[in-house]
């Protein structure tokens, strides 16, 4: 059972989002990373949680997809985690096993922190800790100077430089991420560029538009001295490191799973900062094998 729906939020942000699976069964919150909409989970990555008994929502973050777009980026990114309560409200669903990509796992870490009612679990995937600063991350990345834990490969901080250039097409606009999801994929595992660029179709095919939202990236970052509040968390914790990821290397994951009380942390052999395909069954089995311990 697949089914869409729009909420609108208390300042008036309308989100889209879509719920599969049977009713009853544990929800599941998918949460993606920054300036991806709902698709940059794969129909068949969703199919399969489906078919482990979960129902799975997903949806569009603003300033994505069929979201509301914003002329200007006046929000921050705790108004982000707050619009993932607005979608379970929306779906009527009081609490959720919340599973983050990338950005969409510090949206669960503040879920946790300032909406704890409201989550069930956690699976943080290819992520890092709150008292992480990203933009200085990528700053020293830049700058040829590395702070404590490992900064963005240079490569990372190359192909990102080119999401504002102009593209003349869909079929161009592909291609620009196309070779931007082969760097992000971490160079171990066979790439498959035709799954890829599926995906990437989808996502532009549902957002109406090939233009690559950009807005995530200026919103107000969560304040790295919140990382302290990870010791508060009360639910659960998985989290998931990618063994090449090029975002959030080895140990970002450690590090993380060090900060939340219980939680463990897997490092799962040639994952970089993607979902290709022939992970998925791992990955599956790594996220119901969890929301089954977590009740």
């Amino acid at each position: 059972m697949i089914a869409e729906r729009t909420t609108t939020t208390s300042s008036g942000v309308v989100l889209w989002s879509q719920s599969w699976g049977r009713p009853g069964d544990p929800v599941v919150l998918l949460v993606m990373g920054a300036n991806a909409n709902a698709l940059g989970w794969p129909d068949e990555f969703v199919e399969a949680l489906v078919a482990r008994g979960l129902r799975v929502i997903r949806y569009d973050h603003r300033d994505t997809g069929r979201s509301t777009h914003f002329d200007i980026t006046a929000y921050g990114v705790a108004d982000l985690a707050a619009d993932a309560v607005a979608v379970l409200d929306g779906h009527g669903v009081e609490a959720a096993h919340v599973v983050g990509l990338s950005m969409g796992g510090t949206l669960g870490q503040v879920l946790a922190l300032d909406h704890p009612g409201r989550v069930r679990s956690l699976v943080l995937m290819l992520t890092a800790a709150l008292d992480v600063d990203f933009g200085a991350a990528l700053s020293g990345a830049r700058d040829g100077e590395p702070g404590g834990l490992p900064v963005p490969s240079s490569e990372v901080v190359a192909v990102l430089a080119h999401r504002a250039d102009p593209v003349s097409d869909v079929e161009a606009a592909l291609d620009r991420r196309v070779a931007e999801w082969r760097v992000l994929a971490g160079g171990e595992l066979p790439f498959d560029a035709a799954r890829f660029r599926a995906w990437e179709r989808a996502a532009i095919e549902h957002a109406g538009t090939a233009r690559q939202p950009s807005a995530h990236g200026r919103a107000v970052p969560v304040p790295v001295e919140r990382g302290a509040e990870l010791a508060r968390v009360a639910v659960p914790a998985l989290v998931v490191q990618g063994a090449v990821d090029p975002v959030n290397p080895v140990p970002h994951g450690a590090h993380l799973a060090g900060l939340i009380p219980g939680a463990r942390c897997v490092t799962v052999p040639g994952l970089g900062h993607a979902l290709p395909a022939a992970l998925h069954p791992l990955l599956v089995d790594l996220v119901a094998g969890h929301v089954s311990a977590a009740g």
